[in-house]
């Protein structure tokens, strides 16, 4: 292989290509990129066994050819050349070498024969969407999916076709986030469940990308394209909950008060909570009063009173204080108001006048 590039290119290729890298694997071919020469252009190759990425970008091939090289080393060495804006690479007996204006660079490689293929699936039937709306619809809800759970399920984010509307939801069983995203293309598949950590990745490939991206389904996996990258995620068989149960019909109580006020009373309050991380929410709707309050046995005592509007009945609910704030992120309006069906029924937490996004978090042990 002989090509010449440009340095920025490469740079952002390898930079996103080294995040799906597996870096604690024992088969040492993972921890590799596989470079492979098309006829104008260079594929840089990486997967970690679960989610895998091809990415294209332009170059002058002088001789083609496929190597494997350690992902760490030559992302780093790239990204470390400050001056230089054309690069050459070649391959010579089992080593790459770097030239540039300055440097001279020597790497050694990884057996190409033993990397594993990057799964090309169909794209018959595609899914168009912004990069943004995407990436939008997974942030809104990623925080709310569980991390290493037995249950698969509960590890992934839904993706549910529902009308004119993308809906992406997560839970771990003690909060549920739900963003609904409006679409103009009807897509081809009813649900998919992609796993929490593929989902984190796929964010880190296609964030602040302004083009759209296409998304094929084929059994157990997906693709989404973009311009010059190729991405495969594993999808997980499973029944995600049916949590429309779940969902408060009648509110007993409520209140409207702005996300800033709220969030600035739970930063005090965290100060001062125990390790269950045990918040207590009162409302007195007839003495206009709301109150957030914590107690640590080794530390002490808070009591933060809210400015709110408040309707409905007293109640006085503990939660968890970081599942309740993990939600403000996704609302984007300034008021935000807090729905209350009894002691035992989950919290319902939206933007006021914002219908798209939905948030549940099930009450504590009443102490």
């Amino acid at each position: 292989m002989k090509i010449e590039c440009i340095k920025e290119q490469l740079e952002d290729a390898l930079s996103k290509a080294d995040k799906i890298v597996n870096k604690n694997t024992t088969l040492p071919v993972l921890s590799g990129l596989f470079l492979s020469t098309n006829q104008n252009s260079l594929s840089i190759k990486a997967t970690n066994l679960d989610i895998g990425i091809s990415i294209d970008i332009p170059v002058k091939v002088s001789e083609p050819g496929i190597v494997v090289v350690p992902a760490h080393v030559i992302s780093s060495f790239i990204s470390s050349l400050s001056k230089d804006k054309n690069i050459t690479i070649n391959t010579k007996n089992q080593v790459l070498e770097v030239k540039t204006s300055a440097t001279k660079t020597i790497i050694k490689t990884l057996p190409s024969e033993d990397f594993p293929i990057v799964p090309e699936i169909s794209d018959d039937k595609t899914f168009l969407i912004p990069a943004r709306d995407f990436i939008f619809g997974i942030k809104s809800v990623i925080y709310a999916a569980s991390v290493g759970s037995i249950k698969p399920e509960l590890s992934s984010i839904s993706i549910t076709h529902e009308g004119e509307f993308l809906v992406f939801a997560a839970t771990d069983s003690f909060r549920l986030a739900e963003k609904k995203i409006r679409v103009r293309q009807v897509p081809h598949f009813k649900q998919i469940l992609v796993p929490q950590k593929n989902a984190m990745e796929i964010i880190k490939i296609f964030d602040r990308g302004e083009e759209e991206i296409s998304i094929s389904i084929e059994e157990h996996q997906m693709a989404l394209r973009s311009q010059n990258v190729y991405l495969t995620s594993r999808i997980i068989e499973g029944t995600f909950p049916d949590y429309k149960q779940i969902i408060p019909k009648e509110i007993t109580s409520k209140a409207v008060l702005l996300k800033q006020d709220l969030t600035n009373s739970l930063k005090t309050s965290l100060v001062f909570s125990d390790v269950f991380n045990q918040l207590t929410l009162k409302l007195s709707p007839e003495a206009k009063n709301f109150e957030i309050e914590s107690k640590n046995s080794t530390v002490g005592e808070s009591v933060y009173i809210v400015e709110a509007v408040l309707e409905g009945d007293d109640i006085s609910i503990n939660v968890n204080h970081r599942y309740f704030t993990d939600c403000f992120q996704s609302i984007a309006t300034d008021s935000v108001s807090l729905s209350f069906s009894g002691q035992s029924k989950p919290i319902i937490v939206q933007g006021v006048g914002d219908t798209s996004f939905l948030y549940l978090v099930m009450p504590m042990n009443q102490s």
